[in-house]
């Protein structure tokens, strides 16, 4: 029994200590409720009084705006405007200057090097050229044979062209005639036809459709000749057969004065040395550049633009990738896939541009200087504007009240990026603009 009250008197001891301990936490707990609740109200307090506060800046910023719109006579969109469209004239004027200093950047560096390549380039190419023409005329020995060519009742005539395409004028010029075709190679086959005949001296139907297939078949050998004569010069190898006598056909063809064929040749010497320059491969760029014109072979035959369909037959006869995306890509209708598109295209300016390469009318030349002059007239603050040194160079003079410095760097680039979306030229058109403030007064 003692054991048992004293183990009892221990319990009630520590229940105790254990009743003492909780009530302690919960006075602990009291305090930090009461404290909580003390911070709560004053976070209220100062919650109502940032209410308050906004209420009363809210207050005074409409003040101030019915305010500065009383002084300044505009409404808030109207100031709204006006303040973006002066951050966007800033903008501007900053990207333009911006513009300035990478451009100027860029062509310190790169100026030198590809003036270098290219010059080299030019003045180790160098080609002749030739004159586009729609007729041919054949010499006769005399005036008698016209009248054997024309055969009676006119069925020699009648036979030549219906065989060959062409047609031939016989007039009062004389021991000449003439054949008139826009197919060179039609006109060629007619030629020698012709001359065959005369030379021989039988001219009748039976006849002339004899030597004619015997000229066709010759000029087809030829085809080939000349086409292996090209692979030849430029030393390049494993080309189809096939492209080497489409190759060929390139002789009898003319574009804007200039023979195709000497063209690709000279196109691919200069990429070709411009690969060289900077390291690349020279069978491949000059491989593009002899193929980059064969769509113009098939031109006559086969719709779309001959960069075109030059690729898609490069393509056919398993040429390289290289190639056919650079035959693609140099007239800049599709995007660029390799270095090597890029040299055809300049290789191709470059023989374009040359004195005298290439011949245009002078309607059509009057009308692209009528349109740069337009083009620059359409900006405001152009004064004056002259197309000079046959359209090579676009000089405008603005006015200095109406246009910045700054203003007139980023002139010129916008009007040089309208002339390149409107204009086709060969070659590059300087665009300069002039900026100049005078003040004259007079001593009396």
């Amino acid at each position: 029994k003692d054991e048992a009250e004293k183990e009892l008197r221990e319990r009630r001891a520590e229940i105790q200590k254990l009743e003492e301990r909780i009530i302690k936490r919960e006075e602990a707990i009291d305090q930090k409720l009461q404290l909580i609740e003390e911070k709560q109200e004053a976070l209220n307090q100062k919650e109502k009084e940032i209410d308050e506060l906004r209420k009363n800046i809210d207050s005074l910023l409409s003040q101030q705006m019915r305010e500065l719109e009383r002084i300044t006579e505009m409404s808030k969109e109207e100031a709204k405007e006006l303040l973006l469209k002066k951050v966007r004239e800033e903008a501007k004027l900053e990207v333009a200057r911006i513009i300035r200093q990478e451009e100027e950047n860029a062509q310190r560096e790169a100026e030198k090097r590809a003036r270098e390549i290219i010059s080299t380039a030019i003045q180790r190419c160098a080609t002749d050229h030739a004159a586009e023409t729609t007729v041919s005329v054949v010499p006769l020995p005399t005036d008698d044979i016209k009248g054997r060519i024309i055969g009676r009742e006119g069925r020699n005539i009648r036979t030549f062209e219906n065989l060959t395409g062409i047609n031939l004028i016989i007039d009062d010029t004389p021991e000449a005639v003439v054949l008139s075709s826009f197919d060179p190679i039609r006109r060629e086959i007619a030629r020698r036809t012709l001359e065959k005949l005369i030379a021989d001296g039988r001219i009748h139907p039976a006849r002339i459709e004899e030597i004619y297939e015997k000229v066709k078949d010759e000029i087809e050998d030829e085809f080939t000749e000349v086409g292996e004569e090209a692979i030849f010069e430029t030393g390049i190898t494993g080309v189809h057969p096939d492209l080497v006598k489409t190759l060929g056909k390139l002789k009898f063809r003319t574009s804007y004065g200039q023979n195709v064929l000497r063209h690709s040749l000279e196109v691919a010497h200069l990429a070709g040395l411009m690969a060289a320059e900077l390291g690349l491969d020279v069978k491949v760029a000059k491989r593009a550049g002899l193929l980059h014109d064969i769509g113009k072979a098939l031109g006559h035959e086969v719709e779309g633009p001959h960069a075109q369909i030059g690729a898609d037959l490069a393509r056919r006869y398993k040429e390289l990738d290289e190639v056919v995306s650079a035959i693609e890509s140099h007239h800049g209708e599709t995007r660029f896939e390799s270095i090597y598109g890029i040299l055809i295209q300049t290789a191709d300016a470059i023989s374009a541009s040359r004195p005298g390469a290439r011949q245009e009318t002078l309607e059509s030349y009057v009308k692209r200087l009528e349109k740069l002059e337009e083009i620059a007239q359409s900006f405001t603050g152009v004064e004056k504007c002259y197309a000079m040194q046959a359209g090579r160079e676009l000089r405008i003079i603005v006015k200095p009240s109406d246009i910045s410095d700054e203003e007139a760097d980023l002139l010129a680039h916008d009007i040089a990026r309208r002339i390149e979306e409107e204009l086709q030229y060969p070659g590059q058109i300087k665009v300069t603009v002039i900026r100049e403030h005078r003040a004259v007064e007079y001593a009396k």
